[in-house]
């Protein structure tokens, strides 16, 4: 029966430590006025911890694709033929390309994300 009980559990080759990201730990960077960001990168893909901390709307559009979830607080998403509202709790989901461009600002100061993405 010992046998059984570890069929299904996955091989750990890292120590437990590797699988806990801690963003309490990290610097903040920015690379746009009104928000900065924590990000842990392994591969081919990225978490960030993201703050708004003014409503300024960048002047360009990004085509990168997003999958997130709003922390606290509200944003907007403009796309090329509206405007998308986010409150907390609420999902994100942009794929990449110039179809779905588009730039956020914050509604409110303070406003956190968690968001997944290929760089």
């Amino acid at each position: 029966m010992d046998s059984l009980k570890n069929l299904n559990r996955p091989s750990l080759e890292y120590p437990m430590n590797q699988f806990k990201v801690e963003f309490e730990s990290m610097e903040w960077q920015s690379t746009r006025e009104g928000m900065r960001f924590k990000r842990y990168s392994e591969g081919s893909r990225q978490l960030r911890l993201v703050e708004f901390f003014s409503g300024d709307v960048p002047s360009h559009w990004c085509e990168v694709g997003h999958i997130g979830f709003v922390l606290s607080g509200a944003l907007e998403i403009e796309f090329s033929r509206k405007v998308v509202s986010y409150a907390e709790g609420d999902g994100i989901f942009i794929p990449s390309g110039s179809a779905s461009a588009h730039r956020a600002s914050s509604v409110a100061p303070g406003t956190r994300l968690v968001m997944v993405e290929e760089p």
